[in-house]
């Protein structure tokens, strides 16, 4: 029996073979390159990744992540990496969310149409057909959303389960955790939020489930850690799959100063896997932990060609900080490829104090007060502006990693005014609603030439006539509001839809609040 000790806990299992590979088996797969999300077949003998950015991919350099497969050899070396195929890789950003127990299935994070980027979302299945994978089939999860272009998850081997991270309905901050489980019949549940144990105002990622779905592995940046983002473990406590353990770092050995991310344990191999940009060859790597060997924190520097434009990352220079403050620094993204850009962000305090950091190509970093509630603003030209809301008063460390995605300009974008709402059954606007009002009067006096069509929606409930009513009057006072801001009337049409174009279950209370809404949609420009 091999002992395996990570975050607390003490796992014990017996390793499928004595053939494990150590970090220097690795030095064919890390490159100059982004190396993300691998996953191991159950035996051992591939290595599934995610690689950026590179020029092989379906979509060539821009293209945010393509499949790469790797095989071990005799002597516990992992083979360089060689691109999965057209069948399994599109346009968009593709990773394997796991295997099914006897490895004869695929589980990938995407849907494909055979033509790029498919139009829909959520995962799909792919099956073993000799050496190579057949073309995937989607698989269709009710009221799956996902705002950011990146999908990580995890599916259990039986199918019984799959989390996943995603900027959807009512996160708590931009990505956070949640669950979609299969019934007996084979159909998937609607997403469920894991809850606030495991989901922070701040961005958790890359979610991995032991084998026996107790034990869930995941990323956060909102949490005090060693870097910008740690990994940390919790224990399901029953079958909610929204009560958990307090979440444990995994521990200053094994999370550093950089990036740890993709963390996925294999109990029946005996190790591992994970990505960190700790001393890394490019911007992130793969890296093992062995149950007899501590994660040591070297390098294998093995790349030849130069490291791509479109991934450099600049350190910013980072100064003393005095107490109670904390440097805020990222990068904003196009939400369609996932291309850095030129951007301003703004953090504005309650205090009324303003403080800005631009966005270049190696990211924005700004020092602020870590007793304030801000809230940022992110503007660029030719992108739809937007905000969120940062309080800070219980965050305990000094470095905080924030990216936003913008959506770029064009016909038929539709933007959820979050943060527009009415009192209950009225068409009177919530002080709340104002900011954000203010903030699309000013993307459209800075776009003079867009014109946008306001949509109202109400939940299920009450008589639909009476609904398409409120959600008409309600439009009608978010387009006299823009309008007393100095926005032409003419750019702005409206129409309530009542309960007609549900994103959510009318089911609970919980998720019919996503249901009740105002939307715009960019006609013209």
């Amino acid at each position: 029996m091999k002992v395996f000790l990570a975050a607390g806990m003490l796992l014990c299992f017996s390793p499928l073979s004595a053939q494990r590979p150590s970090n220097s088996a690795f030095q064919r797969v890390n490159s100059a390159y982004d190396e993300l999300n691998p996953v191991i077949s159950p035996d051992g003998k591939t290595l599934f990744l995610t690689i950026a950015n590179h020029a092989g991919n379906v979509g060539g350099k821009r293209d945010p992540g393509d499949i790469w497969i790797c095989t071990l050899s005799e002597g516990a070396h992992w083979s360089a990496p060689v691109h999965g195929g057209s069948l399994i890789n599109n346009a968009g950003f593709n990773a394997v969310g796991g295997m099914s127990t006897d490895g004869s299935q695929l589980f990938l994070l995407n849907h494909y149409n055979g033509r790029g980027q498919s139009r829909t979302q959520g995962i799909s299945v792919s099956k073993k057909q000799g050496e190579s994978w057949s073309r995937p089939e989607n698989i269709v999860i009710p009221y799956f959303h996902n705002k950011s272009n990146v999908l990580n998850g995890d599916i259990l081997g039986d199918q019984s389960a799959f989390v996943f991270s995603a900027d959807a309905y009512g996160t708590r901050g931009v990505e956070d955790i949640y669950v979609s489980v299969k019934s007996p019949g084979g159909k998937w549940s609607e997403p469920r939020n894991l809850g606030g144990k495991i989901n922070t105002q701040f961005q958790e990622l890359s979610p991995a489930l032991s084998a026996d779905g107790k034990t869930l592995y995941f990323s956060s940046n909102g949490r005090k850690g060693s870097g910008s983002f740690d990994i940390y473990s919790t224990v399901r406590l029953d079958d909610t799959w929204t009560n958990w353990s307090e979440p444990a770092n995994m521990g200053s050995g094994f999370n550093t100063e950089g990036r740890e991310l993709y963390y996925r344990i294999y109990e029946q191999l005996g190790y591992g896997v994970y990505s960190s940009t700790k001393n890394s060859d490019g911007y992130g790597d793969i890296k093992i932990f062995l149950s007899e060997e501590p994660y040591k924190r070297d390098s294998v520097v093995v790349a030849s060609e130069p490291k791509p434009d479109s991934i450099i990352i600049e350190e910013v220079p980072r100064p003393a900080l005095a107490n109670k403050q904390v440097r805020v620094h990222g990068k904003v993204s196009n939400a369609k490829t996932g291309e850095t850009i030129d951007a301003k962000v703004y953090f504005d305090a309650t205090e009324g104090v303003q403080t800005a950091g631009a966005s270049m190509s190696n990211g924005y970093s700004v020092i602020i007060p870590s007793t304030s509630d801000y809230t940022v603003k992110i503007e660029a030209i030719g992108y739809v502006s937007t905000m969120e809301k940062l309080d800070i008063h219980t965050y305990e460390m000094n470095d905080l990693e924030m990216n936003f995605k913008l959506q770029p300009v064009e016909i038929g974008t539709t933007v959820n005014l979050n943060d527009v709402l009415f009192e209950q059954g009225k068409t009177n606007l919530l002080t709340q609603s104002y900011p954000e009002l203010n903030l699309v009067a000013s993307f459209l006096k800075t776009n003079p030439k867009v014109r946008i069509e306001l949509a109202g929606h109400t939940d299920n409930r009450g008589i639909p006539a009476q609904n398409v009513k409120l959600s008409q009057a309600r439009v009608d006072k978010v387009k006299a509001y823009l309008v007393s801001l100095g926005i032409d009337s003419k750019r702005i049409s409206g129409k309530g839809y009542g309960g007609s174009k549900p994103i959510a279950s009318n089911e609970t209370e919980e998720t019919r609040l996503f249901n009740r809404r105002v939307e715009f949609i960019i006609k013209k420009f």
